[in-house]
């Protein structure tokens, strides 16, 4: 698979992908949204932190790629993560408690080229 765009070959990036729905219809701040992006990727890197892919990111901080994507809603979610599953894709799926409320998953960080077709029906989050 080819790699496009901002990513050379081979370079790492770790996706994350929110729930649209809780800003455009539920009204959730927008920083709560973030936040929960935050909570997402810090899990993700955590669970995978000897992972060799994961200490490569980490070891140049100052040039980690993150990608934001955006799924419509609840279920768009749950099925992505189970998709993420079933293809030995390594994630977190966020879910908020104490509401019980799946809001954003992420990736460990991947090569762009290995993950990206997983999450093609996703687009930027805005």
């Amino acid at each position: 698979m080819a790699s496009s765009g901002a990513c050379s070959p081979g370079r790492l990036v770790q996706y994350v992908i929110v729930r649209l729905d809780l800003v455009h219809k539920m009204s959730w701040p927008l920083g709560a949204v973030i936040t929960q992006a935050c909570h997402a990727a810090t899990a993700a890197i955590h669970l995978h932190y000897t992972d060799t892919d994961t200490q490569r990111y980490l070891a140049d901080l100052d040039s980690m790629h993150k990608v934001v994507l955006g799924a419509p809603d609840e279920a768009s979610l749950s099925s992505l993560s189970e998709n993420l599953t079933e293809a030995g894709v390594a994630h977190k799926l966020w879910i908020e408690q104490p509401e019980n409320i799946p809001t954003c998953l992420a990736l460990k960080p991947y090569p762009k080229e290995t993950v990206q077709p997983l999450l093609r029906k996703f687009k930027l989050f805005k």
